[in-house]
């Protein structure tokens, strides 16, 4: 009968241990994946876009201050891959299209950053721009040619890259929303155009008073 009693505590304490861990890596609950608690840990944080030198598929460089007062959507990819960032770029394409002409260039603008900037040049950028009908203006195709710089920025954003030794990347892929200061306010599920497209329009809708 003790004996019993001992191992009913036992198996009590070893649930409570384990919940408290649970509770303490899921951010108390309301994030149940490694993934989740680290997107929440990024909008909560809300990282700055750092002054580092972008080169758009003109070759014209430019700082993030050039979007200054301006909300900017960005995704990164690499051109070679044939895989997710074909998805990504044609999602992103679909809220493009689905933002109202009036709000592109003025209130938002959209930038698509490569992290494969030795073989993504100008020139290749331009073609990928093409093919998923990007103006490259009010959306623009960007390499940053000094690599600490890159991987600066994909740090700070918590963008994983992992090269596989064949020329290819593992890595992460989603939307992220710029305020109009250049800091991270959120970071939307890329597969969800329709859900990207809403948030984003409802907020400028709010932002002009609409």
């Amino acid at each position: 009968m003790i004996k019993s009693k001992r191992n009913a505590v036992s198996i009590f304490l070893v649930l409570l241990f384990g919940s408290f861990l649970f509770y303490i890596g899921t951010d108390g609950f309301h994030a149940f994946t490694a993934e989740t608690a680290r997107v929440n840990k990024l909008v909560n944080d809300q990282p700055k876009f750092p002054e580092l030198t972008l080169e758009d598929s003109k070759g014209q460089k430019y700082s993030i201050s050039e979007f200054q007062d301006k909300y900017v959507l960005v995704t990164f990819f690499y051109s070679s891959c044939t895989t997710v960032c074909v998805d990504l770029e044609w999602n992103m394409s679909q809220v493009y299209q689905m933002i109202p002409s009036k709000y592109l260039g003025k209130e938002i603008e959209f930038l698509s950053i490569t992290f494969d900037p030795e073989r993504d040049t100008s020139a290749i950028l331009d073609r990928y721009r093409e093919h998923f009908g990007s103006d490259g203006i009010t959306w623009r195709m960007a390499r940053i040619s000094d690599q600490a710089e890159l991987d600066s920025l994909l740090k700070e954003f918590g963008v994983i890259v992992i090269p596989d030794g064949s020329g290819n990347f593992t890595h992460n892929s989603a939307f992220y929303l710029l305020d109009k200061n250049a800091r991270l306010i959120d970071v939307m599920d890329y597969t969800k155009v329709e859900e990207a497209a809403n948030t984003i329009e409802g907020m400028l809708q709010r932002e002009m008073g609409e």
